[in-house]
């Protein structure tokens, strides 16, 4: 049965696709292969997460994940986020989440990801969020994407830097993570900006796939 019906935004539900990776919405059958990952990644994705009393292994069983699924469904169907599973090779191998979408005169939304340390550093999410990202000023019609990320995260920062998004705030304190109060970097691109790295990093990898 499918998960997914018609909803609110424009452009979604989809699946795209580039080279070895795959985005489409996540679905409540991902729950275990999601599990197995957030339990192998436990010490790769902790300093990022946000702060919980539940421990490790309760938040991200399976029963969360479908709780979770449930939840990104009803705020899919109102357009207020577009939540994928990142497939690489054909296996599941992280999550990539488009959320708080505001519409109007904002027009904007954040960027969430994370992926498997396995197949990390292979520019796998490079190539994920540089999809989401045409998909989102094309398709979706939104103006303006933002990422959040800590000052200690130098993948997270390299990835967007390298794919052209500005460096536009630093957030004293801004989210609780990992059990304190973080600070954040916030990165932003809009639909006007040139998007030269992106199409380089869709153009390049469909020709050669590097």
């Amino acid at each position: 049965m499918n998960d997914w019906a018609a909803s609110a935004h424009p452009g979604w539900p989809v699946t795209l696709a580039a080279e070895r990776v795959t985005l489409r919405p996540l679905r409540r059958r991902d729950a275990a292969d999601w599990e197995r990952l957030q339990l192998a990644n436990e010490g790769w994705l902790s300093p990022w997460e946000p702060s919980a009393p539940a421990t490790w292994a309760v938040r991200h069983s399976r029963g969360n994940f479908r709780r979770m699924v449930r939840a990104l469904r009803r705020r899919a169907n109102l357009g207020m986020c577009l939540p994928f599973a990142v497939v690489v090779d054909g296996k599941f191998a992280g999550q990539l989440t488009v959320d708080n979408v505001v519409r109007g005169v904002m027009r904007g939304a954040h960027l969430g990801y994370w992926i498997d340390q396995s197949v990390a550093g292979r520019g796998h999410m490079s190539l994920a969020v540089a999809m989401v990202v045409e998909h989102c000023f094309g398709p979706v019609g939104l103006h303006r994407l933002q990422a959040d990320v800590r000052p200690e995260n130098a993948p997270s920062r390299a990835l967007v830097i390298g794919l052209g998004f500005r460096e536009e705030a630093y957030f004293l304190r801004y989210l609780d993570i990992d059990g304190n109060w973080r600070d954040h970097i916030g990165y932003a691109l809009t639909a006007e900006d040139d998007r030269a790295r992106i199409v380089r990093a869709l153009g390049l990898r469909r020709q050669n796939g590097a």
